[in-house]
């Protein structure tokens, strides 16, 4: 049975929470009174005593290494020296920037001054032009003189200083805070790059300096100078442009990556930046520092490259361009600059990527003076331009293997055919000469495939492309990348120009025969870059297989993890718009074709007749290579421009390289061997002092083609 309900009960348990809610009201509005009312300017006198502003914790930019960890790029400190507004009175101010001055003085430390008035001992000047402005601006009247404005100036900003040059350097700054504006959550900088002596000092005596703050600007440091500029590019302040169409991820004194690695992968090397919360007293003063996230670091990338092979490509190629421009191979020939690549021929790696000539890319990232800029766009050799993969050239005889591998496989021609070359190739109501004719007027004789590779005979591979046909050329062309882009890990790279009849096509033209007989040699419509060149050698020399050109080897996170191979190439795809070429995945080439060829290209190097033997007559190891004298038009004097090429894998037997030169309007194919054999040695640790003298002793007689 139910027991009844107790009335008292409810009533006392009633009357006590209503006199206990009674009671907390009576204490809220006593501590209600007391805090606004009694202790009320205290405390709002404390509030009015604290400042609080966010601030950006920057994060490491990654570094960039060569393949053996080498560092190419990294990142350094630069302070810079940043004042808030805080609640302090003229007079304070203006002798918190004298002393401020005085102490970037001490350390010879340049500091912002735009005013427009200059000062000597003697003699106060200002040009007509600022006092037109100052007279809309700061009611400045454009009769006054010099001398009178600058007083203007003093008494406008309540300078009390007497002498003449301490009230200079504060209008200074203060003209620089009226033009540019402050406030306490918003920096004017006062001076870049402070030497860590005066960061010390102004940190000592914070006290003393009301509102001044040290920031910490992450600065690029290449510290190889020029070394792989091409490839490495550089990062630079960020424009209005890139700064309004990433607001999100950048501020406006942030650098990003402009060109090469720096470009392509800035997403990876930039970093997330972190953020702490700064509290100060009215008076600029820092009562406390909170880091409410952490700044994480750009992750490192490590490319292909050795530092060491690429120093003695980019020091080949150099040597190799001024010797020939001086006449050093007995004529001269005005060559204008060059590239130079160098790839495994197993793995597709690039191992060294020369263009010249270079640029210094610290000069873009400290900020380039118009000077320089214009010494840079204004040279007609391009030294911006990464010659390897952004410029498309002629390949002349080089291209020549391709002719005879796609004669061999289709049967248009045999390993033991030789042909009969008379010097002049007479076809479909024109002729075409050998080079051998034009040099010596008569033609090499009877050739098979590999005398004609070794002696590079026209005559044999005009005749080859004729009995096949264009588009049996362009098939394996194309299974060897030409035409299309390799898909290195860098911005700009062109697709080059495959001699075709889509290509006439698509300049409303039309194939004729006599653009089959021009293919063949290299010459017509094909185009092709250094580093297309490269990996098609490099595919010949390993047996024929594809390869898939890099030049990232990988790249760690900060945290040490490594980023996968297949991200890597999808981010790489999605930021260059990348798609797969269109190469023959039906060919299987022969290898016995196949290393006919090589062994034509042997013979270049090691017969005494062929077009490199004088190069590589005392060279150590076994080469396979190939001479090309590639006619590129006329000069603004209407003179031939011949650009020369040489092309090479080692060694012989089991090889590791390939090594592709190119000099513009270079003249002669074998004056660049001597580049590729330069490289050659220093990747296989071989001393070059006593094969470079005998090399300088070869006369202009011993050129051929």
């Amino acid at each position: 049975m139910a027991k009844g309900i107790n009335k008292k009960s409810i009533n006392f348990r009633f009357n006590t929470m209503t006199i206990f809610t009674y009671v907390i009201g009576i204490i809220l509005i006593i501590q209600l009174f007391n805090l606004q009312i009694i202790h009320g300017a205290t405390y709002r006198e404390q509030s009015n005593t604290r400042l609080t502003r966010e601030s950006t914790l920057e994060a490491a930019r990654g570094e960039i290494l060569d393949r053996s960890g080498n560092v190419l790029v990294s990142s350094t400190q630069r302070f810079n020296l940043e004042l808030y507004k805080s609640k302090i009175d003229t007079n304070t101010l203006n002798n918190t920037i004298l002393k401020m001055i005085n102490v970037l003085e001490k350390y010879n430390i340049n500091y912002t001054d735009s005013f427009p008035i200059k000062i000597d001992p003697f003699e106060f000047t200002i040009s007509g032009e600022a006092l037109q402005k100052w007279k809309k601006n700061y009611d400045i009247d454009e009769n006054m003189t010099a001398e009178q404005a600058f007083y203007k100036f003093r008494d406008k900003y309540k300078i009390e200083n007497e002498d003449i040059l301490e009230i200079k350097k504060i209008i200074a700054i203060r003209y620089a805070i009226i033009r540019e504006g402050y406030s306490s959550t918003k920096s004017i900088t006062i001076a870049k790059d402070i030497c860590r002596e005066a960061v010390a000092e102004f940190s000592e005596n914070a006290d003393e300096f009301p509102g001044l703050s040290i920031s910490v600007q992450p600065v690029r440091q290449y510290k190889e100078g020029t070394l792989a500029s091409h490839i490495l590019g550089y990062a630079s302040k960020i424009s209005d442009q890139e700064y309004q169409s990433r607001k999100d991820e950048y501020e406006p004194n942030d650098i990003i990556g402009k060109t090469g690695v720096e470009y392509l992968f800035e997403d990876y090397l930039k970093g997330k930046k972190g953020t702490k919360q700064i509290d100060m007293a009215v008076d600029g003063t820092i009562t406390a520092e909170v880091v409410e996230k952490e700044a994480v670091a750009g992750a490192n990338v490590i490319l292909t490259i050795d530092s060491k092979l690429q120093k003695m490509a980019e020091e080949a190629l150099k040597s190799n361009i001024e010797k020939i421009r001086g006449g050093g191979f007995g004529k001269n020939y005005d060559a204008k600059g060059g590239s130079a690549v160098v790839m495994n021929v197993k793995t597709g790696e690039v191992l060294a990527m020369a263009s010249y000539p270079d640029y210094n890319p610290q000069s873009f990232a400290d900020g380039i003076s118009n000077e320089e800029w214009q010494n840079y766009s204004n040279n007609k050799s391009y030294p911006l331009l990464n010659k390897s993969i952004q410029s498309a050239y002629e390949p002349g005889s080089i291209f020549k293997m391709i002719t005879a591998i796609a004669g061999l496989e289709s049967n248009n021609i045999t390993l033991t055919e030789k042909m009969n070359d008379t010097g002049v190739y007479n076809k479909y109501g024109g002729s075409w000469n050998c080079w051998y004719y034009t040099d010596y007027h008569r033609g090499h004789g009877y050739l098979n495939v590999i005398g004609a590779i070794e002696k590079s005979c026209n005559f044999f591979f005009y005749e080859t492309a004729d009995r096949m046909g264009i588009d049996t050329l362009d098939k394996y062309a194309k299974y060897f990348g030409l035409g299309v882009k390799t898909g290195i890990e860098l911005p700009g790279e062109v697709s080059g120009i495959l001699a075709s009849k889509e290509y006439t096509q698509s300049i409303n033209t039309t194939w004729n025969p006599g653009d089959t007989i021009n293919a063949a040699i290299g010459q017509g419509y094909n185009k092709f870059t250094p580093l297309q060149m490269v990996k098609y050698i490099s595919m010949i020399a390993n047996g024929g297989n594809k390869i898939d050109v890099s030049i990232i080897k990988s790249i760690q996170n900060s945290d040490e993890t490594l980023v996968s191979k297949d991200e890597i190439d999808e981010f790489v795809n999605k930021k260059m718009g990348f798609e797969n070429g269109t190469q023959n995945d039906d060919i299987i080439l022969n290898s016995e074709y196949v290393n006919a060829v090589k062994q034509g290209m042997k013979s270049v190097t090691s017969g005494e007749s062929g077009t490199a033997y004088a190069r590589f007559r005392d060279f150590n190891i076994e080469v396979g290579g190939k001479t090309g004298s590639a006619e590129a038009g006329k000069d603004e004097n209407n003179n031939d421009i011949v650009n020369a090429w040489f092309a090479a894998f080692a060694p012989f037997n089991d090889p590791e390289i390939a090594v592709v030169v190119m000099v513009e309007n270079g003249g002669h194919g074998n004056y660049t061997a001597e580049a590729v054999r330069d490289i050659m040695a220093e990747y296989f640790g071989m001393n070059t002092q006593n094969v470079t003298e005998n090399m300088q002793a070869i006369s202009y007689t011993e050129s051929m083609r």
